[in-house]
């Protein structure tokens, strides 16, 4: 039995999902409806669950026994595991349902923040309420949270929804708190037109960080849909590495222009990236690792590595140079693992505990190189040199899969079980 009568859609994002057993599934991410030609309520076919894979596959309604506050679960039997696809006629109200434009009777116009489902005494799940907002402006809402029935709003057809311009600050809220990577997984499985209202309303920064998760053709839709100004910032709030890789898919006219437009401090390193080739070393690297000076102290190089902004493969390892400490760096002194860091007094230099003897990489050096050394050394993290031996970057280990791997696996998963 479903422990709750009418659910609000909204809320399930996020939530986990286990199997009959209480094995974890996933998360749930959505619920699809199928759209009516009449007014009725339409019906709820089933949830959208995102796998640990982070592929997304429907699980049907029939399927689920029970929706608590802080849990969904699952019947016994068999998952069809293949990704989902939406088909004609069908609608996720979270993914597209948010944020349209409705009409309710006299009332005027609203704009939807929610929907409820309830189970009805034929064990079928129907869309019954909507939850929305009065409109004072395109994109400008006031005043409480109402709700009505299905019958009693219109503007919710298929067509109405697709056609209309809709911001999308109910879908950015469901957002909230979500790994980039689940944002751009979620993007991807929207239609483009919804994809972009998103962009749109995502801060530079937030979508800086999606565009990195996203597949080569979803960045590229995104960033073209984007004004030259805005992509422009997008890409000087990219990791530079991510900058150049996205840049060098694009038209020669078109990356030369958003480099320009982009302020020169920003743009310099990606310009020294764009040099090398995209399967080398130089190319895979980041010009933004960790460096301090010898005369650093053990605590000031563990202050940087805490830094939430670090991935952890670019956290585990300081580099230590000569001034100037931007890449390219004064020479190169060695490098410091954070297990030696951690060991260490934190008032002693960084100077006395350098690892000197392990090898450097080549800007030049080939990606089976760069992929022998990593498995040489049992390194995720690993410093790139110049002939006259200047720190110019560090490659990691996260970039090195993300060029071994297939280029459509952010879409497809990790496996294909």
């Amino acid at each position: 039995m479903v422990a709750v009568n009418r659910i609000y859609i909204a809320q399930l994002a996020g939530l986990p999902v286990f199997g009959p057993d209480g094995e974890p599934i996933g998360k749930a991410r959505d619920v699809v409806i199928s759209l009516r030609i009449d007014r009725l309520p339409p019906r709820v076919l089933g949830m959208v669950v995102e796998l640990v894979t982070r592929r997304r596959i429907f699980v049907p309604m029939l399927r689920v026994t029970s929706i608590e506050p802080n849990a969904v679960t699952l019947a016994t039997g068999s998952v069809n595991l293949r990704p989902f696809h939406q088909r004609v006629n069908e609608v996720l109200v979270i993914g597209e349902l948010l944020d349209a434009k409705i009409q309710v009777g006299d009332a005027g116009t609203a704009v939807v923040v929610d929907a409820a489902m309830e189970l009805t005494r034929t064990r079928d799940w129907r869309m019954v309420r909507v939850a929305g907002r009065e409109r004072t402006g395109r994109f400008s809402l006031k005043g409480p949270v109402q709700v009505w029935r299905w019958e009693d709003v219109t503007g919710l057809s298929v067509n109405e929804i697709a056609g209309q311009p809709q911001s999308a600050h109910q879908l950015v809220a469901v957002f909230e708190g979500m790994r980039a990577a689940d944002v751009a997984n979620a993007l991807h499985e929207l239609p483009p037109k919804r994809r972009y209202e998103v962009a749109d309303a995502l801060d530079d920064e937030r979508l800086a960080d999606v565009i990195e998760e996203l597949s080569e053709e979803d960045q590229k839709g995104v960033l073209s849909h984007l004004d030259e100004e805005r992509a422009a910032d997008v890409l000087e709030a990219m990791n530079p590495d991510d900058a150049a890789d996205l840049l060098s898919e694009l038209a020669e006219g078109i990356k030369d222009r958003l480099l320009e437009l982009m302020e020169p401090e920003e743009s310099a390193p990606v310009r020294r990236l764009l040099e090398y080739s995209f399967d080398t070393a130089g190319g895979l690297m980041t010009p933004e690792p960790i460096i301090l000076t010898p005369d650093a102290t053990i605590a000031e190089a563990l202050a940087r590595v805490r830094n939430p902004d670090l991935t952890p493969a670019l956290a585990s390892m300081v580099f230590v140079c000569r001034s100037p400490s931007a890449t390219p760096t004064g020479r190169y002194l060695g490098c410091v693992h954070i297990q030696r860091l951690l060991r260490e007094p934190p008032f002693d230099l960084v100077a006395g505990v350098l690892d000197t003897d392990m090898a450097r990489l080549s800007p030049n050096a080939s990606l089976s190189d760069v992929t022998r050394y990593f498995a040489t050394y049992n390194l995720v993290c690993a410093p790139v040199l110049d002939e006259a031996e200047h720190l110019l970057g560090a490659v990691t280990v996260d970039d090195v899969l993300d060029h071994l791997l297939p280029a459509n696996w952010r879409e497809t998963g990790l496996s294909h079980a």
